[in-house]
């Protein structure tokens, strides 16, 4: 049975932009709180410590109070930011103890891959999260996988598992979860020496004929001025 936890939150009045910094600033965490059984919605925050607190505590169903009522909840979304990944934004979604919910829980893979250890082969895990749906009281901290018995070239999908008959899999059957692949071998690029050599040749040839055009540029140049001075010559 999933554990409880109490949240201290705090009803939020100023909705600014501003005002959703200033609380980020003083390591408090903005949320909206939504009701199962209505449209109703309530922005809140909670302290960072608070939230901390709540995930080192493993319990995945949370009391709150709304005004003069008690709440039960469960986290619907928690944002990060992309770049410091750090809490920026909680969503809490109020649920019936009596209505089954559908919810994300994390996949744990447990034991050493066969494959890894006899055949030198990589484990792969494809899927982190699970969704799945059961009451609230049923929800799992997590979801352990046995991955012992994988061999290279073998994969485990979803419908691979089994899971407490209080807990339907929502995600596709045919989803990968983890599989054992050959390790990718480094290719060594060797160059090509000739290649090399002809192409150093051929700028070195390009060079000298630079060279001698200068020279016959030169001479011409040289050619020039005597027959200039030959015709001042004669005309004289």
């Amino acid at each position: 049975m999933a554990q409880e936890f109490k949240l201290d939150v705090f009803k939020r009045e100023d909705l600014t932009k501003s005002s959703v910094k200033a609380l980020r600033e003083n390591n408090n965490i903005p949320g909206i709180f939504y009701s199962y059984n209505s449209n109703d919605s309530m922005p809140f925050y909670i302290s960072l410590d608070t939230f901390n607190m709540a995930k080192k505590s493993g319990a995945r169903i949370f009391n709150i109070s709304v005004g003069n009522k008690k709440q039960t909840v469960i986290f619907k979304s928690v944002q990060y930011h992309p770049v410091t990944d750090k809490v920026i934004h909680i969503d809490l979604y109020g649920v019936d103890m009596g209505q089954v919910v559908t919810v994300k829980v994390q996949i744990i893979l447990t034991g050493t891959a066969l494959g890894v250890i006899n055949e030198g082969g990589v484990l792969v895990q494809s899927l982190n999260e699970l969704d799945i749906e059961c009451l609230p009281a049923n929800i799992p901290e997590n979801i352990e996988v046995e991955i012992s018995s994988l061999e290279l070239g073998n994969t485990l999908r979803v419908e691979d598992l089994a899971l407490d008959e209080k807990i339907s899999i929502k995600t596709d059957d045919n989803q990968v979860i983890a599989s054992v692949t050959q390790a990718m071998k480094e290719e060594e690029i060797i160059p090509d020496i000739e290649d090399e050599e002809l192409e150093e040749g051929e700028e070195g040839e390009e060079g000298e004929e630079g060279e001698e055009g200068e020279e016959d540029k030169e001479g011409k140049s040289d050619k020039s001025s005597e027959n200039k001075e030959d015709d001042s010559g004669k005309k004289d």
